[in-house]
């Protein structure tokens, strides 16, 4: 066994202990701080990604589609009566709503609201460390979520997987 599937196997143990995903932080605050990161840059270093009128309109739309996404995600979360906090046990498999698109609409949405607000405030450097924000979301948070719902849901979430995408 390589050392990589004892530390999976490990953090597994871990988490099934807690009843919980064990992701690295919570999703909202790793999007904030790395927005708080690129508008830093773009004090030290000012950018312009497109016009200002246009950076606001597409901005602004970008981010309403995000706010409805998420509010439609955390909307069908809690119909199914579990809960949205990824450090609470997950009670359900939530396969309708949004989630019939996106194994995560949530970080989806939370991802479009980035995009937006870093159009709306015209910060390139936000948009530029985006690659670097999805793979920490991707390593630290969906991956460690997957392999959670995984164990706690066994072959229901084996065939939402094969029939559902990630991200969209």
């Amino acid at each position: 066994m390589g050392t990589s599937s004892i530390w999976s196997s490990q953090r597994l143990m871990r988490n099934l202990a807690s009843d919980g995903a064990g992701i690295i932080a919570p999703p909202p605050a790793i999007y904030l701080a790395f927005l708080g990161l690129g508008l830093l840059l773009e004090w030290l270093w000012p950018t312009q990604v497109i016009r200002q009128d246009l950076a606001v309109g597409v901005g602004s739309a970008i981010l309403v589609f995000g706010v409805v996404g998420l509010a439609a995600a955390i909307r069908t979360i809690r119909r199914a009566q579990t809960p949205v906090s990824p450090y609470k046990p997950t009670t359900a498999l939530v396969t309708d709503g949004p989630f019939r698109f996106s194994r995560n609409p949530i970080y989806a949405s939370d991802t479009l609201i980035y995009v937006g607000l870093s159009l709306v405030l015209n910060a390139l450097w936000a948009l530029a460390l985006m690659p670097v924000l999805i793979w920490i979301v991707q390593v630290g948070v969906i991956a460690r979520e997957e392999e959670y719902l995984a164990h706690r849901f066994g072959d229901d979430y084996d065939r939402y997987r094969r029939r559902v995408r990630r991200w969209l």
